[in-house]
């Protein structure tokens, strides 16, 4: 027992070290001119994503489903110093739009650097796992099949320009969460596949790089309408995430999680301390307000 304590509190102390030592720093220079594509963009992280690289003098697609929202921020992209602003609406429910999207970008931006998987949809509300299966299928095409479909149209010209690939995933991809069955099965799904295919990119000696980003609660409208008045938790801020979010994505970490302290301790006592750490997390939900 008392190695264990000791391994655990090694642990802690290496990461608080890293955390606050850390001197890694972007090169926004090298970000100007680049090409973006970035999904599920019209409002919320994916919103603020956008307004980080545009601040940056990239070329930015941007695809969400509702048009007029898009139009809205690919104008604000232009206000901010993107090099050039494009949009096209697009249902991610659909695989055959998801290919559409990624071949306009390539030719409307005449090739690819970043590819931001960030949209969402499909996964049902937030409540008890009834048996119903259209929320398990729509969250699968829509969280994963469409992500899986967009990197495979875009891979060619990211292997060309050696780019680079940038997923939002969430805790419940990362330890089981209750009331969210079918988000967190995808979650898991993408974590699956976009680490087994950051391995093969190593494997084969490519510049290559997945970040994948797993985030706690974020106080977008659609996160906060949907489980507001149902966790105690507070929303942590949409301009911090997407600005660590893109940092993360230049410097081609592999991870970021955020907030830090909120979701990386969980992580890391998930397989030491699995009861416990369910037992802290579950004392987040507001049942009374869970049907």
């Amino acid at each position: 027992m008392a190695g264990v304590i000791l391994l655990l509190l090694s642990l802690c102390v290496g990461y608080i070290a890293y955390y606050f030592f850390r001197t890694e720093s972007m090169n926004k220079e090298s970000v100007r001119g680049k090409r973006v594509l970035i999904t599920g963009s019209s409002t919320g992280l994916g919103e603020q994503i956008a307004y980080e690289f545009a601040r940056m003098g990239a070329h930015i697609m941007i695809t969400a489903r509702r048009l007029q929202q898009l139009q809205e921020v690919a104008s604000q992209c232009m206000k901010l110093g993107a090099a050039s602003a494009h949009y096209v609406a697009s249902d991610m429910g659909n695989l055959e739009s998801a290919q559409s999207v990624a071949q306009e970008a390539v030719v409307k931006l005449g090739g690819l650097d970043y590819l931001v998987l960030n949209h969402i949809g499909g996964s049902g509300g937030f409540g008890f796992f009834k048996g119903d299966m259209d929320p398990v299928v729509g969250s699968t095409t829509v969280n994963f099949l469409s992500y899986v479909q967009l990197t495979s149209s875009a891979l060619s010209a990211l292997q060309e320009s050696q780019g680079s690939i940038v997923v939002i995933s969430s805790m419940s991809g990362r330890i089981g969460a209750p009331f969210t069955t079918s988000y967190c099965a995808s979650k898991f799904a993408l974590e699956g596949f976009y680490s087994s295919l950051r391995r093969e990119f190593a494997l084969q000696n490519s510049k290559m790089s997945v970040t994948v980003a797993v985030l706690g609660y974020i106080d977008t409208e659609n996160a906060v309408k949907k489980v507001g008045n149902k966790v105690s938790m507070t929303a942590s801020s949409k301009e911090d995430c997407a600005r660590e979010v893109v940092k993360a994505a230049v410097l081609q970490q592999p991870e970021i999680f955020y907030p830090y302290w909120g979701i990386k301790p969980f992580v890391l006592l998930r397989d030491w301390f699995p009861g416990l750490v369910a037992k802290i997390l579950d004392k987040c939900y507001i049942l009374e307000n869970i049907q």
